[in-house]
C-alpha cells in the first residue's frame, strides 16, 4: 500500500496492520505484487522477407517496485502491454518466417529482454513471453501446405524407396544363406556318401581278407588231414581209388554233353589210373565200382 501525506508519497506498506495519521495520511494506492498474465492480442507484422503474419502471445509480469508502479505510469499494465505489441512486431521484422516458425523459443527470449528494459521505469518485472499464435496470410499458408505436403510425399518416397531397396537386400541375403547352406549339405552328404563307401570298401576288403584267411587255415587243416590219412597203411590206395572215381564221373558227364574238351591225359594214362584204383580196391576188398568194368591190362 502506497500512503502518501499532504498529497506526497510518505510511506509503503506491505499489507497489514500500520499507523496512520486521520485526515493527514491516505492511501493513495493499493498494488498487487503477485504475478499476472495479460493476453498481447493479434498483431499483423512483416518478417524479414516480406511475409505477412499476425501474431500474439502472453506476458507474465509482477510489480517488482510499488512506487514506480505507483508514479512511473498511470496505467502500467497496459503501458507494458502496448510496449508488447511494438516489440513483438519488431522481433519479427528482424527473422525469417521459417526461422519464426521453428525457433519460437528463441524469439521470445528476444521479445522478453526488450520488454524488461522498458518495464523497470514502470516498476514492473517480466518474467516471460510466449507466442501463442503465428498465422500467415492466406497465400503463404496455401503455399506452405503444398510445400509441407510435397515434403511429406518425399520423404514417403524415401521411406519406400530404402524400404524396398532394404527388402532386396533381405531377400537377397536369404537366398545367398540357402544356397549357402544348400551346397554346405551337399558336401557333407557327399563326405558322408564317401565315408560310407570308404568304410563298405574297407569292411568288404576285411571281409575277403578274413574269408582267404579262413579259407587257407581250412586247406592247410585238409591238407595236413590228407597227409596224416596217406601216411597210414592203404592211405594212399585209398587216395587213388577216390581220384579215379572221381576221374571216371567226369568222363561219364562229358560222354552225355556234345561239347568238346581236348585233355593232356591220353586215354592209356586213364586205364592205368583205373587199374590202379581198382587193384587198391581189391587189395582193400571192396566192390567193383559202379558202371565201370575193370579193364585188362596187355
Amino acid at each position: 500500500m502506497v500512503v502518501e501525506r499532504f498529497g506526497k508519497l510518505h510511506d509503503i506498506h506491505e499489507s497489514g496492520y500500520f499507523f496512520a495519521v486521520p485526515v493527514i495520511d491516505r492511501i493513495a494506492y493499493v498494488i498487487d505484487v503477485r504475478e499476472r498474465a495479460v493476453d498481447i492480442l493479434p498483431q499483423a507484422a512483416i518478417t524479414r522477407d516480406n511475409v505477412s503474419v499476425e501474431v500474439s502471445g502472453n506476458l507474465f509480469v509482477r510489480v517488482a517496485d510499488p512506487e514506480r508502479a505507483a508514479y512511473g505510469a498511470r496505467n502500467p499494465l497496459y503501458a507494458v502491454m502496448m510496449h508488447a505489441q511494438s516489440a513483438m512486431r519488431s522481433a519479427i521484422g528482424e527473422l525469417e518466417l521459417d526461422e519464426i516458425l521453428h525457433n519460437r523459443a528463441g524469439l521470445n527470449t528476444l521479445i522478453k529482454g526488450s520488454l524488461q528494459e522498458a518495464a523497470v521505469a514502470w516498476g514492473l518485472e517480466v518474467r516471460r513471453y510466449e507466442l501463442t499464435e503465428i498465422t500467415p496470410d492466406d497465400q503463404i499458408r496455401i503455399a506452405m501446405d503444398k510445400q509441407a505436403a510435397a515434403e511429406r510425399d518425399r520423404r514417403e518416397q524415401v521411406l519406400r524407396a530404402e524400404g524396398d531397396k532394404r527388402r532386396a537386400e533381405l531377400t537377397s541375403e536369404g537366398v545367398k544363406i540357402s544356397l549357402k547352406n544348400e551346397s554346405e549339405g551337399k558336401l557333407i552328404q557327399v563326405t558322408n556318401e564317401a565315408e560310407a563307401e570308404k568304410l563298405k570298401i574297407v569292411r568288404e576288403a576285411e571281409g575277403q581278407a578274413e574269408a582267404i584267411r579262413l579259407t587257407a587255415l581250412a586247406q592247410a587243416e585238409a591238407i595236413h588231414q590228407i597227409a596224416s590219412q596217406l601216411s597210414k597203411d592203404g592211405g594212399q590206395e585209398a587216395a587213388a581209388m577216390a581220384l579215379a572215381k572221381e576221374y571216371v564221373k567226369m568222363y561219364g558227364e562229358m560222354g552225355s554233353k556234345s561239347n568238346t574238351m581236348f585233355f593232356q591225359e591220353s586215354a592209356g594214362n586213364a586205364q592205368s589210373l583205373v587199374v590202379q584204383a581198382m587193384a587198391a580196391m581189391k587189395a582193400m576188398k571192396l566192390d567193383e565200382v559202379p558202371g565201370v568194368k575193370t579193364p585188362t591190362s596187355t
